[in-house]
């Protein structure tokens, strides 16, 4: 019985940490460097930032909202630019090209 009190209380806490966490966000960094001989070879920056849709709007970030990939909206935008750049590659004269031949 001890057992699932115990289990009760956990859910509880993680539930209370995740909720906290999406509230406010959290920001992970880190850096990896690989050298050799003092000569940098390859450098990884790692940046993760964990947070709701609301908080990372108000913070200003809003980047899946213009990924095709993730929003049909910006999908359907993508399709529309495409479609005027075609329209306009097809409206300019194609350059006459000049051959010179030896008879």
């Amino acid at each position: 019985m001890s057992e699932q009190i115990s289990h009760g209380i956990e859910a509880t806490n993680l539930a209370d940490i995740l909720e906290r966490v999406l509230d406010k966000g959290i920001v992970i960094a880190g850096d990896i460097q690989i050298k050799l001989a003092d000569v940098e070879l390859l450098t990884i920056k790692i940046r993760l930032m964990i947070a709701s849709v609301d908080k990372a709007k108000e913070m200003g970030i809003d980047w899946w909202e213009t990924d095709s990939y993730l929003s049909s909206r910006a999908k359907k935008i993508e399709i529309e630019e495409d479609y005027v750049r075609a329209r306009k590659m097809a409206k300019k004269p194609e350059k006459q090209l000049k051959f010179n031949t030896k008879q």
